[in-house]
């Protein structure tokens, strides 16, 4: 049986890259998911994973000579979930169509934080600068990007307005805002022909769980959680880490359970964790949700 979504991991650290022998197994860059789901190409955040993606696709592109079209959706515009974006190679060839969704942040549209990141002195290439086609939106909590396999497109439609394709080659991809991180996050739950992935990065499940996300989760064949913290490290007496927005091991397992998920992947990695130490987490989930895995860099996971 052929896989109905395939999820490559580019980038799995949080905060900052950690390159280096302490990460050589897990892997040292910041957040980028590849999701293919059919013909479409799904890419969430554009940490320095998205480097290495753009590499492979600028390899495939000189193999077949098919002009690249992907779909780039943003959790949000910290620094650990954007610094790939100007070096992802294919904005810089004419043919490439890059489709671009995300929040408005403080009250900035998408295309604004991106632009301000790619100006000289910092940068010496504008956005404006580059040859690829690209399309950039704004979502809000309630629409739903849409693929069909006949039209390439995107479309963004509301749930509760417009009748959404139920035919088993389109993709949904549905939003739900989080404030649990600072200035918000998106959460993504991508799904097609009866399967889903749920995309839970910078979140914070504080005690009890965040009961809209095990709604939002339930039932996904994968759910990638964060899990940033030990739980020494999210209560410690001299730095707490409560209310910055990240996730202990722990947490993500409880939204899991609750949500009855099939499977689970450990997301954005302190970067202070050396290998020996998060696979030792893993271990410790592994016991309380045997379908857990550690996310590392290069690791697909099929859902059949």
């Amino acid at each position: 049986m052929s896989a109905v979504l395939t999820v490559t991991f580019w980038g799995v650290r949080g905060s900052y890259p950690a390159p280096g022998s302490h990460t050589q197994r897990v892997g040292g860059n910041t957040p980028c998911v590849e999701v293919r789901a059919g013909n479409h190409r799904l890419i969430l955040d554009a940490g320095t994973g998205l480097i290495g993606l753009g590499r492979a696709l600028m390899a495939e592109y000189r193999n077949d000579k098919k002009p690249i079209t992907a779909t780039l959706l943003f959790s949000h515009t910290h620094h650990d979930h954007t610094q790939g974006f100007p070096f992802f190679t294919p904005l810089y060839l004419p043919s490439t169509t890059l489709y671009v969704f995300g929040p408005r942040t403080l009250h900035e549209d998408l295309e604004q934080v991106l632009s301000r990141a790619m100006l000289p002195p910092v940068f010496p290439i504008t956005l404006d600068q580059l040859p690829c086609v690209r399309v950039m939106r704004n979502l809000s909590e309630g629409e739903v990007v849409t693929l069909n396999n006949g039209n390439s497109e995107p479309r963004v439609m509301l749930e509760h307005r417009d009748a959404l394709p139920a035919s088993s080659d389109a993709v949904l991809v549905r939003v739900m805002r989080s404030y649990a991180h600072p200035q918000g996050v998106f959460i993504y739950r991508i799904e097609y022909d009866n399967q889903a992935i749920v995309y839970a990065t910078d979140t914070e499940g504080y005690t009890s769980s965040d009961q809209r996300l095990i709604r939002f989760a339930r039932g996904a064949g994968l759910l990638i959680h964060d899990a940033q913290y030990t739980e020494s490290e999210y209560a410690s007496t001299v730095a707490p880490r409560q209310g910055w927005g990240h996730s202990t091991w722990q947490m993500a397992v409880g939204v899991a359970q609750a949500a009855g998920v099939q499977r689970l992947a450990l997301f954005h990695h302190e970067p202070e964790h050396e290998d020996d130490a998060l696979e030792k987490l893993e271990q410790d989930a592994q016991a309380h949700f045997p379908a857990t895995v550690l996310a590392r860099e290069g690791m697909q996971i099929e859902l059949k």
